[in-house]
């Protein structure tokens, strides 16, 4: 717990009214305690630290300039949002961040009227900004809509899309480009922000508006006048692409300065139209450790102040770590290989591999559709490209993955991280739908690891497959079984493994809740099988089993809807007769935030849900 008598400004901040009434002189005060607070408070909980870290003075601005929450704020992605839950009445909740029926870890509308639309992922907030805008002018309201994103998310088409969209209309947009790329540098200094407060300024507003309309009349004279403008703007500011977009550009200005972002924004908030603010800020700023490593403190879990270092730790090798030397072995010995991510490096376990063959690594980027349809390409000339992507954010690439890959049953291997509960972020990053949305699509090969080494093979086996194929498996470790680096055999496809024979009851488990399966089987003396394979299922081994068992009880880390184990009813659907079927897997509803093991025992699927779930059925047939 945080003693708030070390922050003697911030706790007199419960809502942004507070904030709004504060002497000028003591908001540079309340930004350092910010700092140190968040510090304090993600230390004992962990989570995204260093972007907040960033937007401490941005944000303070934007609550003393625009009237909170009737004037709109929304925030992209959301990793940056912790000063804002802070500032908004949330300063108290800070230490349930992220755990069970605690804050959440992103914006959420349910949790308060100043979180005004639910992010997670990237690059939607000038989209729904945008409509905010035009719901507030078709309702003849006057109030502000303000999009904040940052580079990084700047990076996806959709925000080029909603940006297209905005500049052809005049709806009172302001969007703000938080810049925290780079270091504060030269061309973000006197010069440039002398120039974004006259652009701010209505003075320079009206004489531009007058001017085009006096200058209009001398065709040649107003258009030697905008071009000079044009040119001018884009050698000092690079604002002509969204100027070109029907955006007024403003910037880039130093985004830890707070009486420039407070006299720009009031400046902004006067204007009317589409407005584009660009704010440069640093990454972690504040904390030593998280300026000089941004990355390793974007997501963390709790961690030592003073050092710096995680708190605790796991000798266990996550499945990350797994597939990052799988995926380094087998480059070595086959130079098609080829290594994507849609700007997840590091979450996805690519860090080794790009520094070891650089020329063979693509980070193309918060792009997943380009992903995708780039890993396509490649794969039609004879590369055999490795996409490393979330569960999550293979939703934004289902298009693609139908038409550009499935489609053409290209060899395209999908390393499908964070698939099933990820505990603490969330619903909006919970992997519970892949099997689901890939189980339906013609020439998909579905592969559900159960432990490590198995992890490696079934990577391997669809390396080698000539079509699509996906590898899904859990946030964390597994098991800890001793991993075996010249593990690189494939797995015969299609073929499961039974692991204990039983009586009347069969066990068909899919991959990362074998070890609570097995447990359960022990206890009901059931046949136990490690399915392995989600499509093609080993319908062989199923005739087997239907022959001389009552009940199949299919287990999955995915929803029961469309999941493995509707795989398997359409299976006994087609059969003369055949047992009984229980379904395992997750409910139809989005799974709230907390520790994996929690969350699971919480959905029945941990070895005592099992054994109750199957008792109770058992009583009814």
């Amino acid at each position: 717990m945080v003693d708030l008598k070390q922050f003697p400004t911030l706790s007199q901040i419960d809502n942004p009214d507070d904030l709004r009434n504060l002497p000028a002189d003591e908001l540079p005060q309340l930004a350092e305690e910010l700092r140190q607070f968040m510090v304090q408070s993600v230390s004992q909980t962990g989570g995204h630290l260093s972007a907040g870290l960033g937007t401490v003075e941005l944000t303070i601005a934007l609550h003393r300039i625009f009237n909170t929450p009737d004037d709109r704020i929304v925030w992209d992605v959301g990793h940056q949002s912790y000063p804002h839950k802070i500032l908004t009445g949330r300063r108290d909740e800070m230490p349930t961040l992220r755990q069970k029926d605690g804050l959440a870890g992103f914006p959420k509308r349910e949790e308060s009227p100043f979180d005004t639309f639910g992010t997670g992922h990237s690059s939607t907030s000038i989209s729904a900004a945008l409509g905010m805008a035009i719901a507030a002018q078709s309702r003849g309201e006057s109030r502000k809509v303000v999009a904040l994103i940052g580079d990084g998310a700047m990076t996806a088409g959709m925000a080029f899309e909603a940006l297209n969209h905005a500049g052809d209309l005049d709806a009172n947009l302001l969007v703000i480009l938080n810049d925290n790329d780079m270091s504060i540098s030269n061309n973000v200094g006197g010069m440039s922000n002398y120039l974004a407060r006259i652009l701010s300024g209505k003075l320079y507003t009206t004489m531009r508006k007058g001017s085009k309309k006096v200058l209009g009349t001398v065709p040649s004279v107003w258009e030697l006048a905008q071009r000079a403008e044009e040119h001018m703007k884009g050698m000092v500011i690079p604002g002509t692409l969204f100027e070109e977009l029907g955006f007024n550009y403003i910037g880039p200005i130093d985004g830890h300065d707070l009486p420039l972002l407070m006299k720009t924004l009031k400046n902004v908030s006067e204007l009317s139209g589409p407005q584009f603010l660009h704010v440069v800020t640093q990454k972690g700023r504040g904390y030593t450790p998280a300026e000089d490593n941004p990355c390793t403190y974007h997501g963390l879990g709790p961690f030592d102040i003073e050092t710096g270092l995680p708190s605790s730790g796991s000798s266990v090798k996550t499945y990350t770590q797994i597939f990052s030397d799988w995926l380094c072995d087998t480059a070595a010995g086959d130079e098609r290989l080829i290594g994507i991510t849609p700007a997840m490096c590091e979450g996805s376990g690519l860090v080794e591999f790009s520094e070891m063959y650089p020329q063979r690594y693509f980070d193309v980027g918060i792009a997943e559709q380009h992903a995708v349809t780039l890993a396509a390409g490649l794969a039609c000339e004879g590369l055999k490209p490795v996409v490393a992507i979330y569960s999550s954010f293979l939703q934004r690439g289902y298009d693609q993955l139908i038409h550009d890959v499935a489609l053409q049953n290209l060899p395209v291997l999908f390393a499908i991280d964070r698939a099933g509960i990820v505990g603490p972020d969330g619903p909006t990053h919970i992997g519970s739908f892949d099997l689901s949305f890939m189980r339906c699509i013609p020439n998909m090969l579905i592969m559900a690891p159960a432990d490590e080494n198995e992890c490696r093979q079934m990577l391997t086996t669809g390396f080698q497959h000539d079509g699509p194929a996906a590898v899904r498996y859990p946030r964390g470790g597994g098991p800890g079984v001793a991993v075996d680096r010249e593990l690189l055999q494939p797995l015969p496809i299609g073929k499961g493994q039974k692991l204990r024979d039983g009586e009347k009851i069969a066990l068909l488990s899919f991959g990362a809740l074998l070890g609570a399966a097995t447990e359960a089987a022990e206890t009901l003396n059931a046949t136990l099988v490690n399915m392995r394979f989600v499509k093609p299922l080993d319908e062989a081994l199923l005739t087997e089993l239907a022959a001389s068992h009552t009940l199949f009880v299919t287990i999955e880390d995915n929803v029961i809807a469309g999941g493995a184990g509707s795989a398997v009813a359409e299976w006994l659907h087609q059969q003369a007769s055949g047992p009984a079927l229980l379904q395992l897997g997750l409910p139809d509803q989005f799974v709230e935030q907390g520790n994996r093991s929690e969350l699971l025992t919480e959905c029945g699927l941990d070895k005592s849900g099992i054994i109750a779930a199957v008792q109770k059925f058992e009583s009814k047939i």
